[in-house]
């Protein structure tokens, strides 16, 4: 039994932030139901290709986006534009602990799906509002998206190349940073808010903002512009206190190397066949190096493409300077610390027949993360969940089929 299997989550989010939110508890033991749209389902359902493919190698409907973020689910379908889908979320919201929605700013007030109005029948319900922006201020009722927040929330103003690299230019992440740190603040706050409840009997609203976490996560940059005024810039892969300390070219790829003193540096271009570097006083100490990184670094590139990354990866583990490889995803998935730790798992598909996911990063002792369920076909559960939460028959799931409720 997961940490939290006597929890109950209605999910009403779409795309990235809220179902990642809703998944983190999900894997924890959470029963999850995931409300979506009849016919359509949520729009990452239709973000691909890339699409998993079925034993025959032909491709499903089940989009590689959706399927990352959905695992552990149960999805019902549900059209919260009608008198009778409104009702059914108010019903499977009073035999829930918690609701997870992100809608904009008011809209599920519309339907009378909203905190105000659900907590009337459900007095101790955890509500969780995950939007761009909040649920106040001036640009509380725009749009949020993750590669916009990356670009208001600094991310993308110490993220690429510096100015004077050529072609330098801003940098979003190659994921949505925004979107997952938003999903993961999101879950840390919801079980908060149980811990609350199981202690006081008081539910709770939680207001999440992706701009409010962007902005938090920038961390050690935020504080030292808050600290010292000075605005941080780009410095692409390498560190603006510390050189060499930056990725390089091998002739084969490239590697990250984190020279933290002066004998690590000694060993580095030691171990690439150019000792005298070491004993050059311009690049005798950290400071004299940072000073004259514009003409070290050239030296530097050029002694690493002299060998391929796995040559310097052994030569550099045994001399204890800290390096690594930039893995493609085959590598990383052929790693055997990847591998030995269980990363990739296979589950049971109704349409793909054995869909490879990537684990929960979480491993606790007593009560581990289990994947249940594989990421649901759109509507999957429909029956089941009205059967069983809502005690409905079959004539009556019948009549609302029909009707296009469910």
């Amino acid at each position: 039994m997961g940490a939290l299997s006597h929890i109950r989550v209605l999910d009403l989010s779409r795309v990235l932030a809220g179902p990642w939110c809703a998944q983190n508890l999900a894997d924890l033991g959470a029963d999850v139901i995931k409300v979506e749209r009849p016919g359509a389902g949520d729009d990452t359902r239709h973000w691909g290709p890339p699409f998993a493919k079925d034993q025959d190698g032909q491709e499903t409907t089940e989009s590689a986006y959706f399927i990352c973020i959905n695992r552990n689910k149960r999805s019902i379908t549900v059209d919260i534009s009608k008198p009778e889908g409104q009702q059914i979320i108010k019903e499977l919201a009073k035999e829930s602990d918690v609701v997870i929605e992100n809608y904009k700013v008011g809209d599920l007030a519309k339907y009378g799906l909203d905190y105000e109005s659900l907590k009337k029948v459900k007095s101790d319900l955890i509500y969780c509002s995950i939007t761009g922006f909040g649920q106040d201020g001036p640009y509380a009722h725009r749009p949020g998206y993750d590669f916009i927040i990356q670009g208001m929330g600094g991310f993308m103003s110490v993220t690429g190349e510096a100015d004077d690299f050529p072609g330098a230019s801003p940098q979003k992440a190659g994921v949505a940073i925004a979107d997952i740190f938003t999903g993961m603040y999101a879950s840390t706050a919801i079980l908060a808010a149980v811990i609350h409840r199981d202690r006081t009997g008081q539910g709770q609203y939680i207001d999440m903002a992706l701009l409010d976490t962007q902005i938090a996560v920038m961390a050690n940059v935020s504080s030292a512009y808050l600290c010292s005024d000075k605005v941080p810039r780009r410095w692409g892969n390498a560190s603006p206190i510390i050189v060499p300390y930056q990725t390089f070219p091998s002739s084969d790829g490239w590697i990250i190397v984190g020279v933290g003193n002066d004998g690590q540096f000694k060993h580095f271009v030691t171990a690439g066949g150019e000792p005298q570097l070491a004993e050059n006083p311009l690049y005798a100490s950290n400071p004299l190096r940072v000073e004259h990184r514009k003409l070290l670094i050239p030296l530097l590139e050029e002694m690493t493409r002299k060998k391929t990354k796995a040559q310097w990866i052994s030569l550099l583990e045994a001399a204890n300077v800290p390096c690594g490889p930039i893995n493609n995803f085959k590598e990383v998935f052929d790693n055997e610390q990847v591998k030995l730790r269980g990363v990739q798992i296979e589950v049971p598909h109704p349409s793909a027949g054995t869909m490879k996911l990537v684990a929960s990063p979480m491993r606790l002792s007593e009560t581990p993360v289990e994947v249940r369920l594989a990421p649901p076909l759109l509507g999957q559960h429909t029956n089941e969940i009205l059967r069983e939460r809502l005690q409905m028959d079959a004539d009556t799931i019948a009549d609302l089929q029909e009707k296009g409720i469910v």
